[in-house]
């Protein structure tokens, strides 16, 4: 065993609203921290390089690789996960049109894509579709191809703000 796992830390942050506290291994990555020690296993843990976006949850409103952080660097933070975001209500149109534009497949990706979908959405607006493609450049989803889901992303920005569906 390495030394990075035998050191212990403690943490406390708020995870889908609520305070949580722990001592982890101080080289256990937050999307296993999420997944193991609290069982929110909405978050998938794909590539575990940060290039697949699977992991991506939200932290302090920032799109984030879970696995690329450590959960000791969340330490302090407010982290959002696929479970906390659904239960909130603040995805549901976007869960809504995922389904209604067949944005999902396997469904493997859908989280990393919702959380990093999320962020987009709060800055307001009606993205083009370029924006949104680049937005999610580093999600990969390998069923669907990417149309369907920029549909839906579309869709739902211009029903924020109010211009009807795309």
């Amino acid at each position: 065993m390495t030394e990075a796992f035998r050191d212990r830390i403690d943490i406390a942050l708020t995870v889908n609203g609520e305070p949580v506290e722990a001592r982890v291994p101080a080289g256990r990555h937050l999307v296993d921290f999420l997944r193991l020690d609290l069982g929110l296993t909405g978050t998938h843990a794909g590539c575990e390089h940060g290039v697949c976006g699977a992991c991506t949850i939200q932290v302090d409103g920032q799109a984030v690789r879970g696995c690329l952080m450590l959960a000791a660097q969340a330490d302090g933070a407010e982290v959002w996960t696929l479970e906390g975001l659904t239960e909130q209500g603040v995805i549901r149109d976007l869960q809504e049109a995922f389904v209604a534009r067949n944005a999902l497949q396997c469904g493997y990706c859908t989280p990393g894509m919702l959380a990093s979908i999320k962020e987009l959405l709060d800055i307001g607006g009606v993205p083009d579709r370029a924006t949104i493609r680049e937005h999610l450049s580093g999600n990969y989803c390998r069923c669907t191809g990417y149309e369907a889901i920029i549909d839906a992303v579309e869709t739902v920005a211009q029903a924020r703000a109010g211009k009807g569906a795309a």
